[in-house]
């Protein structure tokens, strides 16, 4: 396994790829907003959203990811944040002389909490991924992969997801296989670039041009993308965070550990301690003064 350091990514994009997951969106209460979006196929998703822009002016230039907190935003009314477990890529990226991006080469797989806010009000999706420094979560240590096909790099392992309240601990996202993405492997990646050409921001859709904001970043040679959150359990689709709570994404490999050892080491605190498998806990506090 690969062990990194998530200062490290800030030369890196962040994108994520939004209804990845069959029930996710519906799940989230996000479906209505993608009413006027056409999909290629009746089970693509509905397209990439931005959340980190290096050097953008917007607050998509706000570095989000750390491994260990949460910040909870200014306060708002209704606020509710929710766990968004899924696996996170990071891609070497390729350009053509033009700055259009013909190539994403995954290097890594972990843990990633793409953590939104249901705001209503918001247009794109990209406002309710991005409030601050620490509104997402990626793993310290990755597995190393060539490839994220079903039948390749993303064959044994599976997404799980807990939130650690009074301690006492709720699985948060049902434990998920990573090959049942709708789209993964080279069908996703082709997908990706396809829309980094293509995608454009209208009006009616809470998509953006993802493309054009890559190469306003400098045409950055590394991206880190979540690549969809899996459904909720009912805990975690009526269950928002809270000060003192403690998120957990987990993607670990089932040949490695089993399902019910990942439950007991995450309710005695040991989660760092599972073999084969890549893990981000943070502690939810409330905004800084």
């Amino acid at each position: 396994m690969l062990q990194i350091r998530v200062a490290d990514l800030t030369d890196a994009f962040g994108f994520g790829v939004a209804g990845n997951f069959a029930g996710h969106l519906e799940q989230a209460g996000e479906a209505p907003d993608f009413r006027s979006v056409q999909a290629d196929a009746i089970d693509a998703p509905k397209g990439i959203f931005p959340w980190y822009a290096p050097g953008d002016p917007s607050f998509l230039g706000t570095f989000p990811v750390t491994s260990d907190s949460l910040v909870l935003p200014p306060s708002e009314s209704n606020l509710r944040l929710q766990i968004e477990p899924e696996v996170g890529v990071v891609f070497t990226v390729g350009y053509d002389p033009e700055g259009r991006i013909v190539s994403l080469v995954p290097t890594a797989v972990g843990a990633f909490n793409d953590c939104s806010i249901r705001r209503p009000w918001a247009n794109k999706i990209s406002e309710k991924k991005n409030w601050g420094p620490a509104s997402k979560g990626f793993a310290k240590l990755l597995f190393e992969v060539s490839d994220i096909d079903p039948t390749g790099g993303l064959r044994t392992l599976r997404i799980a997801s807990f939130l650690r309240r009074d301690d006492e601990v709720h699985e948060y996202g049902i434990d998920s296989p990573a090959a049942e993405y709708s789209y993964c492997g080279e069908r996703l990646i082709a997908w990706m670039l396809d829309r980094l050409a293509h995608q454009v921001a209208l009006p009616e859709t809470p998509l953006e041009d993802v493309g054009a904001l890559v190469r306003s970043s400098g045409r950055p040679e590394r991206a880190v993308v979540g690549i969809g959150a899996t459904r909720y359990t009912d805990f975690g689709e009526r269950n928002f965070l809270d000060v003192g709570d403690e998120s957990i994404v987990i993607v670990y490999d089932e040949v490695v550990v089993g399902r019910g050892d990942v439950m007991f080491a995450v309710a005695n605190r040991a989660e760092f301690e599972l073999a084969g498998a890549s893990v981000v806990t943070q502690l939810v506090s409330g905004p800084a003064a």
